[in-house]
């Protein structure tokens, strides 16, 4: 996948508000109203202040999650439990979401930025208590300055950027973002670049190490493991280039870090890269979704290297502890925005007849199947609106473009409790813990 769009001078709106809570939707806060404009996006560091917010942020009883999703004219955000809109940001271009990872930012790649994004729900810890907080959602006028802004990986509370067109990697600290990003700053940052650019991604670990992908603009080939260090100072600890087409990651239980390769999957744990071959000469998995709670990965999996899409029914469990792949057929087509984990470690999975099957990694039995949406086809241009999962704690959100919609499932109770109208064809779907 590219990353491309266009970076614009965003106008902060307030509208009318349209969305429409079925009988189910609890009431939440009342609609905040965006009132500032921001400037466009300058380079890390040097940017200005925030521009700010007309009402003051209020103290909440409670954290206050929230969800962000993207349409073809901005970004709208919606309180995670009523589903009522609290906030808008008019943005042109395919903008892309990523978590900042400090439960109250959110990562707008637009190209030549990693812009960032207020969702305006936070919580200060304060001695043995903490006090929680509400605001304006906005888009700010800070930005890491990007050449093809691509992967935003959090883990071990850091939280790193790869630029596609340069391969330079920065990471900063997650839990600084909040305090850095109030007084107008963007936080102190760590940069290392790869020895050719490509559309990579990189993940720093416990002890800070950094697992970096390995490419060059016509090809990828696997992952080096680089030591704990500062910038270019880092020293390659291993490699495995056994694995063509690199692409996505994901983290399991132990910290085990997994890609996927054109022809299975390599994980690096405790100082080692294994290779899980896939049982198919090609047998892809391009797109995958880890659990802190289970030691198995959840991928998609694809044999059909011509086809565009293929639209799989087959999907992937790589244990990190056995390195063994098993391959479930779930009898419908899916997406690569249909991979989710509960809050177990169970995988999800949002198939195209518009069921969202809960699967135990272990045995790879599907234990249950929500109806959610109505069936749909993926189309063959990956930038366009589908149906898309995001979970949040123990509540599963999946977009619905063809109705205009959203819907959360109750993982807890295996059913759709709340759905809204939004005011926007939805695309991309991410949330913010507040």
């Amino acid at each position: 996948m590219s990353h491309h769009a266009t970076l614009m001078t965003p106008v902060l709106t307030s509208r009318r508000r349209r969305t429409h809570v079925r009988p189910l939707a609890a009431v939440g806060l009342s609609a905040l109203l965006l009132t500032a404009c921001a400037a466009p996006g300058g380079s890390a560091g040097e940017a200005s202040p925030s521009a700010a917010s007309d009402a003051a942020p209020k103290e909440a009883g409670a954290p206050t999650p929230r969800l962000v999703y993207t349409h073809d004219a901005g970004i709208e955000v919606l309180d995670a439990a009523s589903l009522e809109r609290v906030g808008s940001a008019e943005m042109t271009g395919f903008n892309r979401l990523n978590p900042a990872g400090d439960g109250r930012h959110v990562f707008v790649s637009t190209g030549d930025a990693f812009r960032l994004f207020d969702a305006g729900a936070w919580t200060e810890p304060h001695g043995d208590h903490s006090h929680h907080y509400v605001a304006d959602p906005k888009l700010t006028d800070l930005a890491f300055a990007a050449d093809k802004a691509g992967h935003v990986v959090v883990h071990a509370n850091r939280t790193v950027l790869f630029n596609d067109g340069s391969g330079k990697v920065d990471s900063f600290t997650t839990s600084a973002l909040g305090a850095a990003a109030e007084g107008g700053k963007l936080p102190a940052t760590d940069s290392y670049v790869t020895p050719e650019p490509h559309h990579g991604v990189a993940v720093e670990l416990e002890g800070g190490k950094l697992l970096v992908t390995l490419g060059n603009e016509e090809s990828r080939s696997g992952i080096a493991v680089l030591s704990a260090g500062a910038g270019q100072e880092r020293q390659e600890i291993v490699r495995n280039e056994d694995c063509p087409g690199v692409h996505g990651e994901a983290v399991a239980a132990g910290e085990a870090v997994v890609v996927g390769c054109e022809n299975g999957m390599l994980i690096y744990k405790d100082g080692a890269i294994t290779k899980v071959p896939s049982p198919d000469a090609y047998g892809r998995l391009g797109s995958q979704a880890g659990s802190e709670k289970s030691p198995v990965i959840l991928g998609d999996y694809k044999v059909d290297k011509a086809a565009k899409p293929e639209r799989p029914t087959r999907i992937s469990l790589v244990n990190t502890e056995t390195a063994t792949m098993q391959l479930v057929d779930i009898g419908t087509s899916y997406s690569f925005r249909s991979l989710g984990r509960g809050p177990a470690g169970e995988a999800l999975v949002l198939g195209s007849d518009g069921g969202l099957r809960v699967i135990d990694p272990l045995s790879g039995a599907v234990t249950a199947n929500i109806p959610v949406v109505a069936a749909w086809e993926e189309s063959a241009t990956w930038q366009d609106p589908r149906p898309t999962l995001f979970v949040q704690g123990s509540t599963a959100f999946v977009t619905e473009p063809a109705s205009q919609s959203l819907h959360a499932v109750d993982l807890n109770a295996g059913k759709v409790t709340r759905s809204a109208k939004l005011d926007h064809v939805p695309n991309e779907l991410t949330g913010v813990a507040g």
